[in-house]
């Protein structure tokens, strides 16, 4: 697409959604969002971006190829799971943890996870759309 005013902005569009996308994942665990609608948010400001400068500017972005951030994703999901197992607990239980001072645990670890995994896969089918249609 050739319009100036998507393409100037879509470039403070961007980084906002980002942000937001981010702010969503955090706040997941207590309250509305997570892993899932972060990702999603993401997905969208990179496709929003896709639309304005093309693809090969979103893989330049990303620096990753988004099917292997869709795995990297699905691993961090299933660690999350596995390190409650090693704590003789069941699959995807809670295990908390304090780093530097700071408690943190394994749902965090999952909607991370989760948050790689639902922008990988979205971008790899928007990209793909939009690389054949141009």
């Amino acid at each position: 697409m050739n319009s100036l005013i998507l393409r100037e902005a879509s470039r403070l569009l961007v980084g906002a959604m980002l942000m937001f996308s981010v702010f969503m994942l955090l706040r997941g665990h207590n309250e509305p969002g997570g892993g899932f609608i972060g990702g999603l948010i993401a997905a969208i400001a990179f496709s929003l971006y896709a639309l304005a400068a093309g693809p090969e500017a979103v893989r330049a972005a990303l620096r990753a190829d988004p099917r292997i951030l869709a795995m990297a994703g699905l691993g961090m999901a299933i660690l999350a799971g596995l390190i409650a197992l090693l704590e003789s607990g069941p699959f995807l239980t809670g295990v908390w943890g304090e780093i530097a001072g700071i408690k943190v645990g394994t749902p965090l670890l999952f909607d991370i996870g989760v948050y790689f995994a639902v922008v990988g896969a979205v971008l790899t089918i928007v990209l793909a759309l939009k690389e054949q249609v141009d």
